[in-house]
Protein backbone atom coordinates (compact mmCIF):
# COMPACT_ATOMS: atom_id res chain seq x y z
CA UNK A 1 0.00 0.00 0.00
CA UNK A 2 1.14 3.54 -0.71
CA UNK A 3 1.70 6.54 1.84
CA UNK A 4 0.14 9.55 0.26
CA UNK A 5 -0.91 13.38 1.78
CA UNK A 6 -4.53 13.57 1.04
CA UNK A 7 -4.85 17.39 1.05
CA UNK A 8 -7.34 19.43 0.17
CA UNK A 9 -7.28 22.31 -2.76
CA UNK A 10 -7.37 25.65 -1.44
CA UNK A 11 -8.83 28.10 -3.60
CA UNK A 12 -6.90 30.26 -6.38
CA UNK A 13 -7.35 33.70 -4.89
CA UNK A 14 -8.79 33.60 -0.59
CA UNK A 15 -10.82 35.65 0.50
CA UNK A 16 -10.15 38.72 2.47
CA UNK A 17 -10.09 38.13 6.58
CA UNK A 18 -12.48 39.39 8.79
CA UNK A 19 -12.21 42.59 10.08
CA UNK A 20 -11.83 41.33 13.37
CA UNK A 21 -8.48 40.20 12.57
CA UNK A 22 -6.65 43.35 12.73
CA UNK A 23 -8.24 44.34 16.43
CA UNK A 24 -5.52 42.00 18.53
CA UNK A 25 -2.19 43.33 18.75
CA UNK A 26 0.16 41.49 20.80
CA UNK A 27 1.38 43.60 24.28
CA UNK A 28 4.61 41.66 24.99
CA UNK A 29 7.09 39.91 23.42
CA UNK A 30 6.22 36.62 21.59
CA UNK A 31 7.44 33.35 21.38
CA UNK A 32 7.62 30.81 18.18
CA UNK A 33 8.38 27.09 19.58
CA UNK A 34 10.45 24.93 16.74
CA UNK A 35 10.03 21.05 17.50
CA UNK A 36 13.29 20.33 15.66
CA UNK A 37 16.90 20.98 15.61
CA UNK A 38 18.39 24.45 14.75
CA UNK A 39 19.52 24.56 10.93
CA UNK A 40 17.27 22.37 9.57
CA UNK A 41 13.99 23.20 7.61
CA UNK A 42 11.33 23.93 9.95
CA UNK A 43 14.08 25.90 11.44
CA UNK A 44 14.69 27.82 8.77
CA UNK A 45 11.51 28.87 7.54
CA UNK A 46 10.70 29.48 11.20
CA UNK A 47 13.69 32.18 11.95
CA UNK A 48 12.65 33.79 8.48
CA UNK A 49 8.98 34.10 9.11
CA UNK A 50 9.69 35.11 12.00
CA UNK A 51 11.66 38.80 11.18
CA UNK A 52 9.14 39.34 8.87
CA UNK A 53 6.49 38.82 10.95
CA UNK A 54 8.35 40.72 13.76
CA UNK A 55 7.58 43.89 11.41
CA UNK A 56 4.24 43.28 10.45
CA UNK A 57 3.09 43.05 14.75
CA UNK A 58 5.62 45.45 16.04
CA UNK A 59 6.60 43.29 18.86
CA UNK A 60 9.89 40.73 19.16
CA UNK A 61 9.31 37.32 18.18
CA UNK A 62 11.86 34.78 19.63
CA UNK A 63 12.38 31.06 18.31
CA UNK A 64 12.27 28.45 20.71
CA UNK A 65 14.22 24.82 19.40
CA UNK A 66 12.72 21.91 21.53
CA UNK A 67 13.66 18.76 19.50
CA UNK A 68 13.10 15.45 20.39
CA UNK A 69 10.90 12.53 20.07
CA UNK A 70 10.09 13.30 16.58
CA UNK A 71 8.45 16.75 17.65
CA UNK A 72 6.66 15.54 20.45
CA UNK A 73 8.33 17.38 22.88
CA UNK A 74 7.80 20.95 21.56
CA UNK A 75 4.39 20.05 20.58
CA UNK A 76 3.35 18.94 23.88
CA UNK A 77 5.06 22.36 25.31
CA UNK A 78 3.10 24.13 22.91
CA UNK A 79 -0.08 22.22 24.21
CA UNK A 80 0.45 23.06 27.27
CA UNK A 81 0.99 27.60 26.08
CA UNK A 82 -1.22 30.22 27.69
CA UNK A 83 -3.83 30.33 24.77
CA UNK A 84 -3.53 34.52 24.21
CA UNK A 85 -1.40 34.18 21.25
CA UNK A 86 1.83 35.36 22.53
CA UNK A 87 3.35 31.72 22.29
CA UNK A 88 2.66 30.28 19.22
CA UNK A 89 4.44 27.39 17.04
CA UNK A 90 5.81 25.63 14.14
CA UNK A 91 3.66 22.13 13.29
CA UNK A 92 4.68 19.79 10.45
CA UNK A 93 3.05 17.01 9.13
CA UNK A 94 2.89 14.40 9.29
CA UNK A 95 4.20 13.95 12.53
CA UNK A 96 1.51 16.07 14.27
CA UNK A 97 -1.03 13.78 13.26
CA UNK A 98 0.82 10.50 13.18
CA UNK A 99 2.68 10.63 16.91
CA UNK A 100 -0.80 10.31 19.09
CA UNK A 101 -2.00 7.53 16.59
CA UNK A 102 1.18 5.36 17.50
CA UNK A 103 1.59 5.80 20.44
CA UNK A 104 0.40 7.65 24.22
CA UNK A 105 1.58 11.04 23.35
CA UNK A 106 1.92 13.87 25.55
CA UNK A 107 -0.56 15.94 23.00
CA UNK A 108 -3.57 15.38 20.86
CA UNK A 109 -4.33 16.79 18.08
CA UNK A 110 -7.27 18.83 19.20
CA UNK A 111 -4.90 20.34 21.33
CA UNK A 112 -3.91 22.80 18.73
CA UNK A 113 -5.40 25.79 16.68
CA UNK A 114 -4.22 26.04 13.24
CA UNK A 115 -3.43 29.60 11.85
CA UNK A 116 -1.92 29.03 8.40
CA UNK A 117 0.23 26.68 6.37
CA UNK A 118 3.58 28.34 4.64
CA UNK A 119 5.72 25.05 3.24
CA UNK A 120 5.08 22.84 1.74
CA UNK A 121 8.41 20.04 0.94
CA UNK A 122 8.06 16.83 -0.97
CA UNK A 123 10.05 14.50 0.29
CA UNK A 124 12.87 12.67 -1.26
CA UNK A 125 16.11 10.21 -1.23
CA UNK A 126 19.48 11.68 -1.05
CA UNK A 127 22.73 10.00 -1.35
CA UNK A 128 27.04 10.41 -1.82
CA UNK A 129 27.84 11.91 -5.20
CA UNK A 130 29.71 8.48 -5.11
CA UNK A 131 27.34 6.40 -4.30
CA UNK A 132 26.76 3.51 -6.60
CA UNK A 133 23.21 4.10 -6.80
CA UNK A 134 22.48 6.07 -9.70
CA UNK A 135 18.62 5.62 -9.24
CA UNK A 136 15.85 4.00 -7.22
CA UNK A 137 16.34 1.12 -8.70
CA UNK A 138 19.89 0.52 -8.16
CA UNK A 139 18.65 1.19 -4.63
CA UNK A 140 16.31 -1.34 -4.42
CA UNK A 141 18.21 -4.25 -6.39
CA UNK A 142 21.14 -3.36 -3.91
CA UNK A 143 18.50 -3.40 -0.67
CA UNK A 144 17.44 -7.17 -1.70
CA UNK A 145 20.62 -8.26 -2.05
CA UNK A 146 21.14 -7.46 1.46
CA UNK A 147 18.01 -7.10 3.38
CA UNK A 148 18.39 -5.27 6.41
CA UNK A 149 22.29 -3.60 5.48
CA UNK A 150 21.50 -0.41 4.19
CA UNK A 151 21.01 2.60 6.67
CA UNK A 152 19.30 5.70 6.62
CA UNK A 153 18.46 8.23 8.16
CA UNK A 154 14.88 10.35 8.99
CA UNK A 155 13.64 12.75 11.30
CA UNK A 156 11.67 10.40 13.37
CA UNK A 157 9.47 7.75 13.87
CA UNK A 158 6.70 8.36 12.33
CA UNK A 159 8.02 11.59 10.19
CA UNK A 160 7.05 11.75 6.70
CA UNK A 161 11.02 10.81 5.69
CA UNK A 162 10.01 7.07 7.81
CA UNK A 163 6.38 6.35 6.34
CA UNK A 164 8.18 7.27 2.79
CA UNK A 165 10.68 4.78 3.06
CA UNK A 166 8.61 2.80 4.30
CA UNK A 167 6.05 2.82 1.43
CA UNK A 168 9.11 2.23 -0.50
CA UNK A 169 10.16 -0.94 1.77
CA UNK A 170 6.59 -2.17 0.34
CA UNK A 171 6.52 -1.21 -3.15
CA UNK A 172 10.23 -2.73 -3.87
CA UNK A 173 9.45 -5.93 -1.07
CA UNK A 174 12.66 -4.90 0.47
CA UNK A 175 13.83 -4.02 3.52
CA UNK A 176 16.23 -1.11 4.82
CA UNK A 177 17.85 0.11 8.63
CA UNK A 178 16.03 2.77 10.21
CA UNK A 179 18.45 5.41 12.15
CA UNK A 180 16.30 8.14 13.53
CA UNK A 181 17.71 11.69 14.37
CA UNK A 182 15.92 14.74 16.04
CA UNK A 183 16.24 16.57 12.99
CA UNK A 184 17.28 17.06 8.78
CA UNK A 185 20.68 18.69 9.80
CA UNK A 186 21.86 15.97 11.87
CA UNK A 187 20.57 13.65 9.25
CA UNK A 188 22.48 15.52 6.38
CA UNK A 189 25.74 15.42 8.60
CA UNK A 190 25.64 11.78 9.27
CA UNK A 191 25.35 11.22 5.30
CA UNK A 192 27.92 13.14 5.06
CA UNK A 193 30.02 11.84 8.10
CA UNK A 194 28.91 8.35 6.26
CA UNK A 195 27.13 7.13 9.10
CA UNK A 196 24.30 6.44 7.15
CA UNK A 197 24.17 5.47 3.12
CA UNK A 198 21.08 7.17 2.51
CA UNK A 199 19.08 10.22 3.87
CA UNK A 200 15.55 10.36 3.36
CA UNK A 201 14.96 14.21 3.48
CA UNK A 202 12.79 16.94 1.93
CA UNK A 203 13.86 18.47 -1.74
CA UNK A 204 13.72 21.86 -0.10
CA UNK A 205 16.29 20.78 2.61
CA UNK A 206 18.67 18.61 0.25
CA UNK A 207 18.82 21.15 -2.84
CA UNK A 208 21.40 23.46 -1.09
CA UNK A 209 23.88 20.79 -1.02
CA UNK A 210 23.19 19.60 -4.13
CA UNK A 211 23.88 22.53 -5.84
CA UNK A 212 27.29 22.97 -3.88
CA UNK A 213 28.00 19.08 -4.76
CA UNK A 214 28.01 17.52 -1.74
CA UNK A 215 24.83 15.06 -2.10
CA UNK A 216 23.05 13.43 -4.87
CA UNK A 217 18.96 12.80 -5.23
CA UNK A 218 17.73 9.88 -6.59
CA UNK A 219 14.32 10.65 -6.88
CA UNK A 220 11.55 13.30 -5.45
CA UNK A 221 8.22 12.33 -3.71
CA UNK A 222 6.47 14.96 -5.77
CA UNK A 223 3.26 14.45 -7.96
CA UNK A 224 4.67 16.51 -10.70
CA UNK A 225 9.10 17.56 -10.59
CA UNK A 226 9.41 20.76 -8.07
CA UNK A 227 10.41 23.89 -10.40
CA UNK A 228 13.63 24.01 -8.26
CA UNK A 229 14.87 20.02 -9.03
CA UNK A 230 13.66 19.91 -12.40
CA UNK A 231 16.10 17.61 -13.12
CA UNK A 232 15.08 14.80 -10.91
CA UNK A 233 12.92 12.56 -11.32
CA UNK A 234 9.83 11.66 -9.62
CA UNK A 235 9.68 8.24 -7.72
CA UNK A 236 6.29 7.45 -10.25
CA UNK A 237 8.24 7.96 -12.94
CA UNK A 238 11.07 5.73 -11.57
CA UNK A 239 8.02 2.74 -11.40
CA UNK A 240 7.50 3.80 -7.62
CA UNK A 241 3.85 4.92 -6.71
CA UNK A 242 5.16 6.89 -3.72
CA UNK A 243 4.27 10.71 -2.72
CA UNK A 244 4.72 12.19 0.45
CA UNK A 245 6.61 15.30 2.16
CA UNK A 246 6.15 17.28 5.05
CA UNK A 247 4.00 20.42 5.20
CA UNK A 248 4.78 23.32 7.75
CA UNK A 249 2.60 26.02 9.16
CA UNK A 250 1.83 27.62 12.62
CA UNK A 251 -0.53 26.90 15.34
CA UNK A 252 -1.47 27.85 18.74
CA UNK A 253 -2.70 26.00 22.03
CA UNK A 254 -6.48 25.53 21.68
CA UNK A 255 -8.26 27.56 23.10
CA UNK A 256 -6.72 30.81 21.47
CA UNK A 257 -9.55 33.73 20.89
CA UNK A 258 -10.83 33.08 16.86
CA UNK A 259 -9.72 37.23 16.46
CA UNK A 260 -6.27 36.06 17.43
CA UNK A 261 -5.67 33.44 14.61
CA UNK A 262 -7.52 35.24 12.19
CA UNK A 263 -4.91 38.52 13.08
CA UNK A 264 -1.77 36.04 13.53
CA UNK A 265 -3.24 34.50 9.87
CA UNK A 266 -3.95 37.98 7.96
CA UNK A 267 -0.14 38.73 9.14
CA UNK A 268 1.40 35.27 7.67
CA UNK A 269 -0.64 36.06 4.21
CA UNK A 270 0.90 39.69 4.22
CA UNK A 271 4.55 38.47 5.02
CA UNK A 272 4.49 35.56 2.09
CA UNK A 273 2.55 38.01 -0.24
CA UNK A 274 5.76 40.01 0.13
CA UNK A 275 8.63 40.18 -2.75
CA UNK A 276 11.21 40.05 -0.59
CA UNK A 277 9.98 37.17 1.34
CA UNK A 278 9.29 35.57 -1.87
CA UNK A 279 12.86 35.72 -2.62
CA UNK A 280 14.18 34.78 0.77
CA UNK A 281 12.21 31.91 0.40
CA UNK A 282 12.89 30.75 -2.96
CA UNK A 283 16.78 31.37 -1.92
CA UNK A 284 16.06 28.92 1.13
CA UNK A 285 14.14 26.29 -0.90
CA UNK A 286 11.39 26.71 0.90
CA UNK A 287 8.28 26.10 -1.24
CA UNK A 288 5.53 28.10 -0.36
CA UNK A 289 1.86 27.43 0.49
CA UNK A 290 -0.70 29.39 2.39
CA UNK A 291 -3.57 28.12 3.75
CA UNK A 292 -5.86 29.80 6.39
CA UNK A 293 -6.97 28.66 9.73
CA UNK A 294 -9.99 26.73 7.95
CA UNK A 295 -8.09 25.24 5.74
CA UNK A 296 -5.32 24.28 7.89
CA UNK A 297 -7.46 22.52 10.24
CA UNK A 298 -9.00 20.79 6.77
CA UNK A 299 -6.56 18.90 5.88
CA UNK A 300 -5.03 18.37 9.29
CA UNK A 301 -8.04 16.41 10.09
CA UNK A 302 -8.32 14.47 6.40
CA UNK A 303 -4.78 13.32 7.25
CA UNK A 304 -5.17 11.99 11.33
CA UNK A 305 -8.26 10.30 9.04
CA UNK A 306 -6.14 8.94 6.40
CA UNK A 307 -2.95 8.29 8.55
CA UNK A 308 -5.71 6.53 11.25
CA UNK A 309 -6.37 3.66 8.43
CA UNK A 310 -2.44 3.55 7.54
CA UNK A 311 -2.17 2.65 11.08
CA UNK A 312 -4.88 0.03 11.35
CA UNK A 313 -3.22 -1.79 7.87
CA UNK A 314 0.67 -1.35 8.22
CA UNK A 315 1.56 -0.07 11.65
CA UNK A 316 5.10 1.68 11.64
CA UNK A 317 6.50 0.98 14.67
CA UNK A 318 10.40 0.36 14.08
Amino acid sequence: MTTRRTLLAAPAILAALPAAAQTWQPDRPMTMIVAFAPGGGTDVAARTLARFMERELGQSLAVLNRAGAGGEVGWAELARARPDGLTIGFINTPNIVTIPIERQARYKIDDFAPIANVVDDPGGFWVLPDSPWRSLQDLAAAARAAPGTIAYGSTGVGSDDHLATLAFERATGTRLLHVPFNGSSQVKNALLGRQIQIAAMNMGEGVGDFRQGQIRPLGQMATARWANTAEVPTFREQGFDVVDGSMRGLAAPAGTPQPVLQRLAAVVKAVMDQPEFIALANQQQLPLRFLDPDQHRAVLTSMHESYMQLWRQHPWKD
